[in-house]
This record gives structure tokens, sequence and C-alpha cells, in this order.
């Protein structure tokens, strides 16, 4: 799945424009515009505020059609502890997993 491709997908089926979107996630428009202009891929962080601006989950937005994403318990527990974590937890805790 090309991330960008899908959150251009998500955008566009609700008539969006990278403004709007950038408005409702809470990040810079120019920041949302430089994803797409320098094909880079969101970070977790951004990709998180991507989803919550359009009110959907991680899971769902890397599901492909109308399936619902499965985690194993494994996977579900990692989710809760992320959502825990405040800014900086984050940041130190996937700078470990891009080092491992």
């Amino acid at each position: 799945m090309d991330i960008l491709d899908r959150i251009k997908q998500l955008r566009d089926e609700r008539g969006w424009s990278n403004y709007k979107l950038a408005k409702e996630a809470h990040i810079s428009e120019g920041s949302l515009n430089n994803l797409f202009r320098l094909n880079n891929q969101p970070t977790i962080p951004t990709l998180e505020a991507i989803c919550a601006g359009l009110g959907i989950s991680l899971s769902r937005f890397f599901a492909e059609g109308n399936e619902a994403v499965v985690l194993n318990q494994e996977q579900r527990e990692m989710l809760d502890i992320w959502s825990t974590l405040n800014k900086e937890q984050k940041a130190a805790l996937l700078e470990l997993l891009k080092k491992m």
C-alpha cells in the first residue's frame, strides 16, 4: 500500500483540500504539502494526526477495502502502551525501533 496514495484517496473521498486536511489534523499545510511534493512518507505521529483529522484509526487506515483489521494480543498490547506515551516517549521509542 502506498501511504500517500491512501491519504489522497481518503482526502478526496471527503472532498477535502490539503488545507482542510491539515486543519483537521492540526498540522501545517506546508508539512502536508511537502509530504506529497517530496514524495516523503509521514512519520507515525504525523500519520496518527492525519488519521485523527480524518476521523479514523490507524488500523482503519491500513485496512484494505472494508475489511476489519484483526490484531493479535501482542499487537493490541503494543498499541495500548503506545497510546499512553507522551510525544517525547513516542519519539524515543521510534528511534529505538529504527535502530534495531
